[in-house]
């Protein structure tokens, strides 16, 4: 239920100052789900809330750099999704390449393409890797853009790219197997070298990750919210900030 708006205001206000800066996430994943349903609850086509989705991104953004999130994942379309219907993936396609492309343009944010590039159509895995080298040089929030990614492709690209690292180097299958270890597989993710999430969102009441980030995320906490996509507010991030804040993290301890 939402306050009228001069309630509205103050509590988001009051909200945000409340929430301990030091106790905040450094990288947050988020789940952009309920784009088709919040279509169909209003009697729109699908692609509407496709688009209204991805007008929802640069928000979302800017909410984490004011509170000095350094890292946010976003997945916009997984490997799965892939196999939908060509009405519908064409145009998605179309509205994400799009969404990238103006959030290359801000030159705010760096952006970076996290998922496999070969099962996309070229003119999307082009506008990914224009947009990631169009925006190496900004400082600040680093933008991963989940398109085409499925976390179990992930780990089996990461096993790949280590095996033929080693391989490259002369090692022979029986070196390889006898000094593995779980820190090569890390070393070779799509998001190497960055924090591993630290608290991933997922909208739209659905409270399952689907594959999101399996490797990265086996300390991370999860926030479901009941908002569908397009309707996700700054007070619901703000909510789950809060709810995160509040939490003993103790990392497996």
């Amino acid at each position: 239920m939402r306050l009228p708006h001069p309630l509205y205001g103050l509590y988001e206000r009051r909200l945000a100052s409340s929430l301990p800066r030091e106790q905040l996430p450094r990288h947050i994943g988020v789940i952009l789900d309920g784009n088709r349903r919040w279509a169909r609850s209003l009697g729109e086509s699908t692609a509407t809330g496709h688009r209204r989705g991805a007008d929802r991104i640069a928000d979302v953004l800017a909410w984490s750099e004011e509170i000095g999130v350094e890292v946010v994942t976003l997945w916009m379309l997984s490997t799965d999704n892939l196999s939908r219907d060509p009405e519908e993936l064409t145009p998605l396609l179309g509205i994400i390449e799009d969404a990238v492309r103006e959030l290359a343009a801000t030159r705010r944010w760096r952006l970076q393409a996290v998922g496999s590039l070969d099962l996309l159509p070229e003119s999307t895995a082009q506008v990914l890797q224009d947009a990631e080298a169009a925006t190496t040089d900004i400082t600040g929030l680093h933008v991963n853009v989940a398109i085409g990614y499925g976390g179990r492709r992930e780990i089996a690209d990461a096993v790949r790219s280590y095996l033929r690292e080693r391989a490259a180097d002369g090692a022979t299958l029986d070196e390889i197997a006898a000094s593995f270890d779980v820190e090569h597989i890390a070393d070779h993710l799509y998001t190497k070298g960055q924090p591993d999430p630290d608290l991933v969102i997922r909208t739209s009441g659905e409270q399952r990750l689907g594959g999101f980030m399996l490797w990265q995320s086996v300390h991370t906490e999860f926030y479901f919210c009941e908002a569908y996509w397009p309707d996700f507010r700054r007070v619901d991030f703000l909510r789950a900030m809060r709810d995160y804040a509040a939490r003993d993290r103790r990392r497996g301890k």
